[in-house]
């Protein structure tokens, strides 16, 4: 019998990382001597990577990038990340609940994340819940990442769940349309990391908890894109 499977994007969905991402994007932004970002203005930068945040806060400063300062600056934002995880990052509330409550109900779990590989691993073994992911897929982990729907279909494999009989659960326009490209259903937490509402890019449920994940929620949704 086919095992439903769970695929969670990580960071704003599963793990609140921001202010480790943000501590990170100001230790690399005082390399250019441009003043730090306060946690208030952090969702203007944040959702797409250390590369997109320095890029944004630079632009926002009307400060150009050249490709070797940028690839200087995404150093700097990584190694400050990596030797600090996993920092003041925590999943949300109710996230080890949902876990719990999918596993004894016998659903694969998953992470399919824009974070990279090395880095994605070692928050989730840092926090204690590696154990619980049949795979853990990074932007790195193949030669394609989320947007491309085939992120989302080869961690489903790796994981050895089955793409027919999976949910997607992520904050972002970037999941939502990863996972309707292939006709996962998908549900977005609407307290992750973008600047507009998820209810705008049409997911097929919104949860403002995890409480709110519950079994009958997940049954209905892949029963009704099956």
């Amino acid at each position: 019998m086919t095992r439903p499977i769970i695929v969670f994007d990580l960071d704003g969905t599963l793990i609140d990382t921001a202010p480790d991402l943000l501590d990170s994007l100001n230790h690399s932004l005082a390399a250019s001597e441009i003043a730090a970002v306060d946690e208030a203005g952090f969702r203007r930068f944040v959702g797409h990577g250390g590369r997109v945040m320095i890029e944004r806060a630079h632009a926002a400063h009307q400060r150009s990038l050249d490709v070797a300062e940028h690839d200087r600056l995404l150093k700097l934002f990584l190694d400050h990340y990596t030797i600090n995880i996993p920092g003041k990052s925590r999943p949300y509330p109710g996230v080890v609940e949902a876990i719990a409550r999918f596993e004894k109900a016998g659903y694969l779990l998953a992470i399919c994340t824009n974070k990279y590989e090395a880095n994605s691993l070692a928050l989730i073994e840092a926090l204690g819940l590696s154990r619980h992911f049949a795979a853990i897929a990074g932007q790195d982990t193949f030669a394609f990442r989320k947007p491309d729907p085939r992120h989302l279909i080869e961690t489903i494999k790796l994981a050895g769940g089955d793409p027919h009989c999976a949910l997607m659960v992520g904050d972002s326009q970037t999941d939502i349309d990863t996972a309707k490209a292939v006709g996962i259903p998908v549900v977005a937490v609407d307290f992750g990391y973008t600047d507009r509402h998820v209810s705008e890019f049409e997911p097929s449920a919104v949860i403002s908890h995890f409480d709110a994940l519950t079994l009958g929620l997940a049954q209905k949704l892949i029963a009704a894109a099956g």
